[in-house]
């Protein structure tokens, strides 16, 4: 499973406040612990600060960089943010999150790929918003893998983002998701399907058991990436029980392993 690190985003108000006052021992504390509990990549959000986000993204990168050496998961909407993050980068390993369907959001995107080889999350959504039928969802992601394809992207550095809604706003919410995710899984067999994790449980009390659930679901119907809290134990254990059990784990090695180490 390939783990992307949420927990450096300006949104969360600790982080926000280590930007703001330039604490790189308070951020490079948190990337490490990341790293340690197991994340592939360690994702970097400066949405907070609109006016100067390109150099605090950019001062973010320096600082996990300096601290793991792990690879990064670059978030923002600002094309400029993502190009000031990436001339910093160090690790070769890299994740743009995100482009997508819109054509201007796309056409922004790509030649950042492109230019830096990175790898790339590729939300299934265009123009008209995050579509509700799961139908709609694989039409754009037909589109989204045809066109990084022709730009010369590889399939398996392409992470198709099903979606996740919250169950609060929409009983099926769940359900389209992870039928996404199964079809996504059949139709493109290379690439990877990674997802926001914790949006599913969105409004809802005790959010770390419906997280929990969802997981094991995800992982079964094909899901091999997600965003989510990899310093939360319990939802890592799941994690690990999730891929022996659905025979992605040979031999149970990893999960072995964790338990040996105290981390199952």
């Amino acid at each position: 499973m390939i783990i992307i690190g949420e927990k450096l985003n300006s949104t969360i108000k600790e982080i926000q406040i280590a930007i703001e006052n330039a604490d790189r021992g308070g951020l490079a504390s948190i990337a490490k612990g990341q790293y340690a509990a197991g994340a592939s990549y360690i994702d970097i959000n400066a949405g907070m600060f609109v006016e100067d986000e390109p150099e605090k993204l950019a001062w973010m990168a320096t600082v996990v960089q300096e601290a793991t050496g792990a690879p990064l998961s670059i978030d923002s909407p600002n094309t400029q943010a993502i190009r000031r993050a990436l001339e910093v980068n160090t690790n070769p390993d890299v994740l743009i999150n995100s482009i997508n369907g819109e054509p201007k959001r796309f056409a922004e995107i790509l030649p950042l790929v492109v230019e830096y080889d990175t790898s790339v999350i590729a939300l299934c959504m265009g123009t008209a918003g995050i579509p509700e039928t799961v139908l709609e969802r694989m039409e754009i992601a037909e589109k989204l893998v045809e066109d990084l394809s022709k730009a010369g992207v590889r399939q398996d550095k392409i992470f198709l983002d099903p979606l996740v809604l919250p169950l609060s706003t929409g009983t099926q919410n769940g359900n389209v998701v992870l039928e996404t995710i199964r079809q996504l899984r059949v139709e493109f067999p290379k690439v990877h399907i990674a997802c926001g994790l914790s949006n599913i449980s969105f409004h809802l009390p005790a959010r770390k058991l419906i997280n929990q659930a969802f997981l094991v679901a995800a992982i079964y119907a094909g899901m091999d990436g997600a965003i989510l809290d990899p310093l939360d134990q319990r939802l890592m254990s799941m994690l690990y029980a999730s891929e022996a059990l659905f025979g992605k784990d040979n031999h149970c090695k990893t999960y072995l392993k964790k338990f040996r180490d105290g981390e199952v």
